[in-house]
């Protein structure tokens, strides 16, 4: 039978001796009125400060520490019932001593408990934010608080009584009633809150449901909390360290340890035999387990306390904290769990995997909380010392001792670019990481430099290269991984250009820019053929790069492919070519270059001038210039003066090289063409260069001359032309306007001992009187090319060239042994006047002979002879004193003879009558016949036509036509003077 209950208790039930607690209070209280005030405003100032909105945590922390006395998983549950907020727990049942606890000021039952949360034994008064009359029941019996029922029993006091008017209520912890109620079952303590006027126990709900997570992350002895329906349920995960929480993943890191005892020492009282000290750091983990990491936070000591931080996980530690729990404490027992945080928080940084780690680089920037910066400082010191940064190796680095390639995508997980640096000595490098699907950038390099990391430019790098010894291949996979970052970093292709490149001949060159890539069809070896030898050459400044170091980037670089034609014109292949005897002589071995270079123009072809000082052996294996050699069965050989200094090419050596490729260098075989497309001077090395040059009207714009025809015998000139006409490039240099080659051997060349002019064209048979045809040996082909003898000179007409030739045609027309006719005569003479007129002959520059040939074809002295001007006037002058033929002007000067006209002096006798030349029919047949217009005017037609000669001699002629001294004409036969008529026109024309 259960006894008489007083607000709800039995009247005998009191477990836990209230009656004897709520004596004390009172008396202490009566005593000293000033004690109830000390006792009012130290509960006023917890309910209005610090705890107001602690509630849901200062029961969570109570309900750890229950669960972690019982040992069991505690569970916690938030309920709304009959208007009540009610707060279950399991654990340990309320006793006396956390009776005791509750109703006093600040003395924690836990005192002695070093594992426990609660600590100066004022959280309860949290609940007062909510209720005024707070109960406690538990398997073990409950207590209740009422501010009404403590403002009831101090009324009889008369000084607290006189405080209390003064107040709005009175402090409701102090005095402890029994109550006589059990918690719902499955649970060992309830919390039970009946809500002040005003407050809004659904918000209070969403807050508990708001902090469940928090809760059970900050106090590891809750295994799960309920509010209302919502229940959230702490799960370790398979990871050790690893924990969910509700539907988020975390990793957590723990340390702890023992304070000194001069640390503990300077605690408060209540907290100084409780040494031990704990730190624990969450980090948020996505769903595929990583990195999420926090933003703005606070500390957890272990629930929220306030100060601020903002570090990539939560830190819930042990920190001395002020009274109301809101900051923390500055002392050497802070700085020893700091301190400890940060150790614990390089355990954290190893725990995440290798490439995502940087994620948990504290950001810089303004610290939210003097602790928040005390921790970051902390914390970045501890990493700058650790080696936690994975290398490129594999081997975890110190910051201070490492770098990063500041790059865009080489910190991509396999990313390839850090682990084959690595392979080349680079094991400072960072190798793969990422910070995974973070906001920020922790890959910033400002991070990465406020951890000391050294930072690898592109400029550095390529730098720090030379030196590296890889294989080939390992230099093409660099390149491969430089190339896509080259198009898309501004100007990380001019930080390029200085790459080492590997050659073929074991060099390595500076910047792609110098080097010639080998053809692709090269073999992993390096470039073979001709490119090959050139390459094995190592010549100074003329790099080859090696077949398997190749790649499209060098190009983008500047290299160039090495083609054949490029080698060949190459300035480094240039000089070696050029100093290539005096190595030779010397005594170092010129053989490779001079096969090297020989096949390359096997390829080629064409080749530059300067290739024919390439160091060749003669018979007598001494070396020489390949122009100053000619081939052992050398077409040009037994042309050649017997004192040309050309030697004879080994034998041995021409026979393992191609024939075309030692011409090409100058080789002497045949005749050589030299062909400049743009020759701005004389300085071809032709013999009399200058000489033609200056004969020219205008400097030539190509020039195709075959050189060495100086150096063929006098008597060897017929089978020289010979071969000359039947090759296909000396031919054409011959056949070229303006040809130098021409030019020289119509001056130089000798045939029979004579110039090509002295003799005419065999066909030229109307020459035959005054020119003979070559008078070629014996053996000789009768008829050599003809273009090729009239382009060199041999006559094929009259046509005269100088003064030498026109000084030879006159001698040979007053030979007495040669019989030219008339025609043959006029002919030359015309030819000779016409090069006067020209300006080719000048006749000062002519010994005149003291004869000349006739019209009758005599010869006469100069004495007596004339230019006959007038055709009409060798009617009275004898045929053997007229020389005639072209311009008789220039004619006249040429010979030094006065013309007919100015030594005769005749009259017309008689008048003879006057007819219009257009009535005269055959003078108008004539006129059309020979497309002439009919003269206008009239002539003096005579039967019989007398002419009066008074110089050179006197007499009487009868003539068919004659001219008077006042233009007009006179004839017994129309077509004579008309004849006349017309070659005056021409004259005066």
């Amino acid at each position: 039978m259960t006894a008489p209950s007083v607000g709800g208790s039995r009247v005998d039930f009191d477990p836990f001796g209230t009656a004897a607690l709520r004596a004390a209070v009172l008396d202490s209280w009566a005593g000293s009125p000033t004690r109830f005030r000390e006792d009012a405003n130290a509960e006023e100032d917890l309910r209005l400060g610090g705890y107001a909105d602690a509630w849901f945590v200062e029961l969570a922390q109570n309900a750890a520490d229950a669960a972690r006395s019982a040992g069991v998983a505690g569970r916690l549950r938030v309920d709304l019932v009959d208007g009540e907020l009610r707060v279950a727990n399991t654990g340990t049942a309320l006793d006396a001593a956390g009776v005791a606890a509750l109703a006093s000021l600040r003395a924690s039952a836990k005192r002695d408990d070093p594992g426990a949360v609660g600590r100066f034994g004022v959280g309860f008064a949290a609940v007062l934010a909510v209720s005024d009359a707070p109960r406690v029941v538990s398997s073990a019996g409950g207590v209740a608080f009422s501010a009404a029922r403590t403002a009831e029993a101090v009324a009889a006091l008369p000084g607290p009584a006189a405080e209390l008017a003064r107040r709005d209520e009175p402090p409701v912890l102090r005095l402890v009633w029994p109550v006589d109620e059990e918690p719902p079952a499955g649970f060992d303590t309830e919390v039970r809150l009946p809500p002040r006027p005003g407050v809004d126990v659904n918000a209070l709900l969403a807050q508990a449901r708001d902090n469940a997570s928090d809760l059970l992350l900050a106090l590891p002895d809750l295994a799960e909390i309920a509010v209302g329906d919502h229940v959230v349920a702490r799960v370790d995960g398979p990871v050790p360290g690893e924990v969910t929480i509700g539907s988020r993943r975390w990793l957590l890191a723990r340390r702890s340890g023992t304070l000194a005892a001069a640390d503990a020492h300077s605690q408060a009282t209540e907290e100084r035999e409780r040494r031990d000290w704990s730190v624990c750091w969450a980090l948020p983990l996505t769903a595929d387990g990583a990195p999420d990491p926090l933003g703005e936070d606070v500390l957890h000591a272990p629930t929220a306390a306030a100060e601020r931080l903002a570090l990539p996980a939560r830190l819930i530690a042990t920190v001395p904290l002020e009274p109301d729990r809101r900051r923390a404490r500055s002392g050497p027992a802070t700085d020893r769990v700091l301190a400890g945080a940060a150790e614990a928080y390089l355990d954290l940084v190893r725990e995440v995997p290798a490439a995502q780690r940087l994620a948990l680089v504290p950001e810089p920037g303004f610290p939210r909380s003097e602790l928040h910066g005390r921790l970051r400082d902390l914390l970045l010191d501890a990493l700058r010392t650790a080696a936690w940064l994975p290398g490129a190796t594999g081997v975890e680095l110190v910051p201070g001792r490492a770098e990063w390639l500041d790059l865009p995508g080489v910190d991509l997980p396999d990313a390839p670019l850090p682990a084959l640096l690595a392979e080349a000595g680079f094991d400072r490098l960072l190798g793969s990481m990422s910070a995974g699907p973070v906001s920020r950038s922790v890959r910033a390099p400002t991070a990465l430099a406020e951890l000391g990391v050294h930072r690898l430019t592109a400029t550095e790098l390529v730098t720090r290269l030379f030196g590296v010894e890889r294989p080939p291949s390992w230099w093409r996979a660099l390149y491969a991984e430089l190339a896509p970052l080259a198009e898309i970093v501004p100007g990380l292709v001019d930080e390029l250009r200085a790459l080492p490149v590997p050659l073929a001949d074991g060099r390595v060159a500076a910047g792609p820019a110098t080097v010639l890539l080998p053809p692709e069809q090269a073999a992993e070896a390096g470039p073979t053929g001709a490119v090959g030898r050139i390459a094995a050459l190592a010549l100074p400044g003329l790099h080859v790069a090696h077949a398997a170091a190749v790649h499209p980037l060098l190009t983008r670089l500047g290299a160039a492919e090495a083609d054949p034609a490029g080698l060949l014109e190459h300035p480094a292949l240039a000089e070696a070519v050029e100093r290539s005897v005096d190595d030779a002589e010397a005594g170092l071995d010129t053989t490779a270059l001079a096969e090297a270079v020989l096949e390359l123009v096997a390829e080629v072809g064409a080749v530059p001038a300067g290739l024919a000082a390439l160091a060749l052996p003669d018979r007598e294996g001494r070396p020489a210039r390949a122009d100053e050699l000619m081939l052992p069965d050398a077409a040009l050989r037994p042309l050649l003066a017997a004192d040309v200094p050309l030697d004879v090419l080994d034998p041995e050596f021409a026979a393992r090289v191609p024939r075309s490729a030692l011409t090409a260098v100058g080789v002497v075989d045949g005749f050589a063409v030299l062909v400049d497309e743009e020759p701005v001077a004389p300085d071809h090395d032709l013999d009399d260069e200058e000489r033609w040059w200056d004969s020219l009207d205008t400097p030539p714009a190509r020039l195709v001359a075959v050189r060495d025809l100086d150096l063929v015998d006098d008597d060897a000139w017929p089978a020289a032309l010979a071969l000359l006409g039947a090759e296909r490039e000396t031919r054409a240099a011959l056949m070229a306007p303006g040809s130098y080659t021409a030019w020289w051997l119509a001056r130089h060349a000798r045939i029979g001992g004579r110039r090509p002019a002295h003799w005419r064209l065999p066909t030229a048979h109307d020459l035959a009187p005054l020119y003979e045809p070559p008078p070629w040996p014996e053996g000789s082909p009768a008829d050599v090319d003809e273009a090729v003898l009239t382009v060199i000179g041999v006559r094929a007409d009259l046509t005269i060239s100088d003064s030498a030739v026109a000084a030879d045609l006159l001698a040979r027309l007053v030979d007495p042994t040669r019989h030219p006719d008339a025609a043959l005569v006029a002919d030359a003479h015309e030819a000779l006047a016409e090069a006067v007129a020209t300006g080719r002959v000048d006749s000062a520059d002519i010994d005149m002979p003291e004869q000349v040939r006739a019209l009758d074809g005599s010869i006469a002295d100069v004495d007596v002879a004339m230019v006959l001007d007038a055709p009409w006037l060798a009617a009275v002058l004898p045929a053997g004193e007229l020389v005639t033929g072209g311009d008789p002007v220039a004619l006249a000067e040429l010979l030094d003879l006065p013309v007919a006209s100015e030594i005769v002096a005749a009259d017309v006798e008689g008048p003879g009558r006057p007819v219009r030349w257009a009535a005269i029919g055959e003078v108008v047949v004539a006129c059309h016949t020979l497309g002439v217009p009919v003269p206008r005017g009239e002539l003096s037609v005579h039967d019989e036509l007398w002419v009066a000669v008074r110089r050179p001699l006197t007499g009487r002629f009868s003539v068919l036509s004659w001219r008077d001294a006042s233009g007009r004409w006179h004839a017994t036969d129309p077509l004579r003077a008309l004849l006349g008529l017309l070659t005056e026109d021409d004259a005066l024309g």
